[in-house]
């Protein structure tokens, strides 16, 4: 006798695993985009010290205040590169016939937290560690060397004469693990509660320890200390639209735009330091 088992559908969706945006720690938006698509900024020199004449004029010059210089005001430009779009449609039977699970917005949602997020983390990372104006020699990092190699990039920014308040510290899954395992590191862990809302883990020799999925970071990436002032990254349009049987569609088409882009400042690059691994070729 044959029996047919009965097949239950759950209304349940095996989603993926998906970690938040943290690139808000480690950049700002300092510049503004809104009427352009290009902004300049100006870099400014400064003048020389040198000895009053208190007595008159060195020779050649006429002033007792020295030589009398110019000053240079040349300008960066930042052009926005990145504008991503996507688009996809619902049926109305589908979507009917999968118990809703197959709706618009819960399917935006999960374009916004598992593609667009993703991506520009991903770009965003990858400009910082380019533009560092600090990248020592590739170094495999050890349970041994981690403390001795932050603590030298901390060192690296005070010389620079980087803030001390604000930096971040971006590691890995697995460089962080270097980090619990080194006898050196005693990383403060009494972050206040608004700060862990935003991914800060620790405090490490007075900067913030963040981690970042390895797939999110370039390759062979092993850490970077980081200040916000140094890396502008704008989000000019994030434009999300769910349109309801639109011509040609009996059910649901959902469209999104996102135009950013992310820049390191030429006169702040030194308060990036990124270290990178060796990768196997």
């Amino acid at each position: 006798m044959a029996i047919e088992l009965v097949t239950q559908y759950l209304p349940y969706v095996d989603e993926l695993f998906t970690t938040e945006s943290k690139k808000s720690l480690l950049t700002n938006q300092d510049l503004n985009w809104t009427g352009a698509h290009t902004v300049k900024v100006y870099k400014v020199t400064t003048a020389s010290m040198t000895d009053y004449g208190r007595t008159g004029p060195a020779s050649g010059n006429w002033s007792r205040y020295g030589t009398v210089q110019g000053l240079d005001a040349t300008t960066e430009e930042f052009t926005l590169k990145k504008d991503r779009s996507f688009t996809f449609a619902i049926d109305k039977l589908d979507k009917d016939e999968t118990g809703n699970q197959l709706a618009a917005a819960s399917a935006l949602a999960r374009q916004v937290r598992e593609v667009v997020i993703p991506e520009v983390d991903s770009y965003v990372y990858g400009v910082m560690a380019e533009g560092a104006g600090q990248k020592p020699t590739a170094a495999a990092l050890t349970a041994d060397n981690i403390y001795t190699e932050i603590i030298k990039a901390n060192n690296a920014l005070d010389n620079e004469e980087v803030p001390e308040t604000g930096r971040v510290i971006v590691v890995t899954p697995d460089v962080y693990l270097l980090m619990k395992q080194c006898k050196d590191i005693v990383m403060e862990t009494d972050i206040g509660n608004d700060l862990r809302l935003k991914g800060v883990i620790s405090n490490l020799d007075g900067a913030n320890v963040i981690k970042v999925p390895a797939k999110r970071l370039p390759s062979g990436f092993g850490f970077m200390v980081a200040h916000p002032v140094a890396t502008v990254a704008p989000t000019k349009l994030e434009d999300y639209k769910t349109h309801q049987d639109p011509p040609g569609i009996s059910g649901e088409l959902v469209e999104g735009r996102i135009c950013y882009d992310a820049f390191v400042l030429e006169n702040k690059a030194k308060a990036i330091y990124y270290q990178a691994q060796p990768t196997n070729a």
